[in-house]
């Protein structure tokens, strides 16, 4: 597909290819706009009008609309997965997993799905039945709060407890402290709590004049009644009451009528609950609580609670209920609801054999999908070197899976994996964890941003093995790999290109004056430097280009003997020669016979008219120098002029490093891309450049 993009950051028009099902590298320098590229494509695959609006470049702010960021070409892509920064921020390295969602990622897979479906299916009869009865599920909440009410403490019952607090110390709603009767309309009231912390809460009021401040009336007669409510009654206690006499009454119909009949006596007791009534409460929450663990359990029956059980059979009859075990709660509503909870386990039961099979049959699906996916990521960081292994593990009283990292001397599962990875090691991980989310979601297309610039060689196989060439990886994906790393492009394009299927494309992306433009990268792009070298000497740029060459092939060749220093000289712009040692001892001038060997070895193997004098001539000519710089058919070109003209006198230090780096030897690879034909060289440097030697 070609995608076309316009007014998007630093790029005011551009169109680049994406070839469908394959690996596509885009190399750009820094500053190209790469980014820009990835988050236009997210953009405009979700209709992000607010992505949308943040690519807008600066100088069209304020225009009214009439410039708006575009990108067409890609409108069928409507799923994007990208790697990046921020997916890092947001996905990997989570307090308690490797990589969020985990589960869903390395175990929920289909045939991890396809047996769930047949173990719900035979266990359906228990879910029709809390579906037509829903009452069930208020007798589980209302079990739930009656339990609660005892609050937390190591004997079972607490004095900061719902029930502690409301009736442990006498049901004073029902029993009205003496004096207080002439409240009983608001202290019996639904809302009897708000109304004592309303009286509470006014009561400072009192001391401030000799009126009531409830009813204006003389206060003298009643500010002992007033008062005494504070000294009986506190809000929280009250609400905590009425909370628990509501459970009490709900629950009421499922109690013996001997248990109802206690119950009664205990809530509505006056001097509070006596050691032996607390002991009663206790035998009760006992026996609520064996039935709502089987209440709960049943409703949550499945894989997960099963898969432990050696028999189904025996391990469904425990959740049968036997209410003559349960005498404070045998009464005709609860005979009833437990006949209907027993008659369908009598029919799960019927079909215990076929769920044994089916459960049998997901376990051994999770451990193959487990060690599966182990096994994997354990290779690729034992083959790029890292001291680290992961594992999938269930999660205690849960039904997930998290992913979880070990190192190799340790048996502990690192808990803040931030703190133990380093940076290459943290992008790593992300990256291979992106891939297995990415095959997990099934994007349109991938988009990697720059992934692998932070690591050395051996980790940049492992990392492009994984990605690209294994049984489980983005092989056959639509993928756009954007990268300022040459060394991806030859280990894709150059070294291996077979090893991927389909062989990937590449190109490389320049970005000038707001156009940016794509240029094919092929195997036969990837040359040698002595190939670029030779190839240039050979063209028809200006003898001065040519020689730059062919000093820096004597330097690629470690070659620095005599044609070396006189090619030096040339740059230099030294009228007479000169002889530089590299060992502290001071310079001299080259003799005659050593400015004759050199010039006749250069024109007996490189260049039949060289003339020392002649290319001397030519670095002095302001106005000749600057004709070759303007008619440069490339950047590099024109940074071997601007050198020249220049040479050490450039007011920029960053400048002056650049053109320095790059007219000796500007990286170590073994193979390069004619920087001729690609413009390598970043425009800001060539922008510098024209400003010193254009200028009037």
């Amino acid at each position: 597909m070609k995608v076309n993009i316009k007014n998007c950051n630093n790029i005011d028009i551009g169109e680049f290819d994406i070839d469908e099902g394959r690996l596509n590298i885009k190399y750009a320098i820094n500053g190209t706009g790469k980014s820009t590229i990835s988050k236009a494509i997210d953009a405009f695959a979700n209709n992000d009008e607010e992505k949308k609006n943040s690519l807008l470049p600066f100088k069209y702010y304020g225009n009214n609309g009439e410039k708006t960021p575009e990108l067409t070409g890609c409108n069928h892509i409507k799923k994007v997965a990208i790697f990046n920064e921020k997916y890092i921020e947001d996905y990997v390295f989570q307090q308690t997993d490797l990589l969020k969602n985990s589960f869903e990622i390395f175990v929920k897979t289909e045939d991890y799905e396809k047996h769930i479906r047949e173990i719900e299916k035979l266990l359906d009869g228990i879910n029709v039945t809390f579906q037509n009865h829903p009452e069930l599920d208020t007798l589980i909440k209302e079990f739930q709060q009656f339990i609660e009410g005892f609050g937390k403490a190591k004997s079972g019952y607490s004095a900061a407890g719902a029930i502690g607090k409301g009736i442990g110390k006498g049901n004073k709603i029902d029993n009205i402290p003496e004096g207080l009767e002439v409240f009983e309309p608001y202290l019996t009231n639904g809302d009897n709590f708000k109304w004592i912390k309303w009286q509470i809460e006014g009561k400072h009021y009192l001391d401030m004049a000799d009126q009531c401040p409830y009813c204006s009336g003389a206060v003298n007669e009643t500010r002992e009644t007033i008062l005494k409510v504070s000294e009986e009654y506190d809000a929280k206690s009250i609400e905590q009451l009425n909370k628990m006499l509501e459970v009490f009454e709900n629950l009421m119909p499922y109690f013996s009528d001997e248990t109802i009949s206690k119950m009664k006596e205990i809530m509505k007791n006056v001097a509070g609950i006596t050691s032996v009534q607390k002991n009663y409460l206790l035998e009760i929450k006992g026996q609520v609580d064996g039935i709502l663990q089987q209440l709960f359990g049943l409703k949550n029956m499945g894989f997960h609670s099963l898969k432990n059980a050696e028999k189904i059979a025996d391990e469904l009859k425990k959740y049968k209920i036997d209410l003559a075990y349960y005498s404070h709660l045998n009464s005709e509503l609860s005979q009833e609801k437990v006949n209907i909870i027993n008659k369908t386990l009598d029919e799960v039961l019927g079909k215990a054999g076929k769920l044994q099979g089916e459960i049998a049959q997901q376990k051994k699906v999770i451990k193959t999908t487990v060690e599966m996916y182990s096994t994997e990521i354990n290779e690729f960081l034992h083959y790029a070197g890292y001291k680290y292994q992961v594992s999938i593990e269930e999660e205690k009283d849960s039904t997930e899976y998290h992913l979880v990292l070990k190192h190799i001397d340790g048996e502990e599962n690192v808990q803040i994996v931030n703190e133990h990875l380093s940076y290459g090691e943290r992008n790593a991980f992300a990256l291979v964890l992106f891939m297995y989310n990415a095959l997990k979601e099934e994007p349109d297309l991938v988009i990697l941003d720059d992934p692998i610039s932070s690591f050395d060689g051996n980790k940049k196989f492992a990392i492009i093995n994984m990605l690209f060439m294994g049984k489980r990886s983005l092989k056959d994906r639509t993928v756009l790999l954007l990268t300022h790393e040459f060394s991806t492009v030859i280990d894709a394009i150059y070294n291996m290109p077979y090893n991927f299927n389909p062989v990937p494309k590449a190109a490389f992306l320049t970005t000038k004056d707001g156009v940016l433009c794509e240029k094919g990268i092929t195997k036969q792009n990837i040359k040698s430097f002595g190939e670029i070298a030779r190839i240039n000497m050979d063209s028809d740029i200006d003898s001065l280009n040519k020689l730059v060459y062919l000093r820096r092939l004597l330097e690629i060749q470690n070659v620095d003997g005599l044609v070396w220093q006189l090619l030096s000289n040339v740059f230099h712009k030294r009228k007479e020669p000169e002889y530089h040692y590299s060992n502290g001892t001071p310079n001299r001038l080259m003799t005659k016979n050593e400015i004759e060997e050199a010039t006749k070895e250069i024109q007996t193997k490189y260049f039949d008219d060289f003339d020392y004098s002649k290319e001397y001539q030519k670095t002095q000519d302001n106005e000749l120098l600057k004709e070759l710089y303007k008619n440069s058919g490339s950047n590099y070109e024109k940074l071997q002029i601007y050198r020249i003209m220049f040479n050490d006198n450039s007011s920029n230090s960053v400048i002056k490093k650049f053109v320095n780096e790059a007219f000796h030897i500007e990286n170590d690879y073994l193979f390069q891309l004619n920087p001729c034909e690609y413009d390598t060289v970043p425009q800001y440097i060539i922008d510098e450049c024209d400003a010193e030697v254009l200028a009037d």
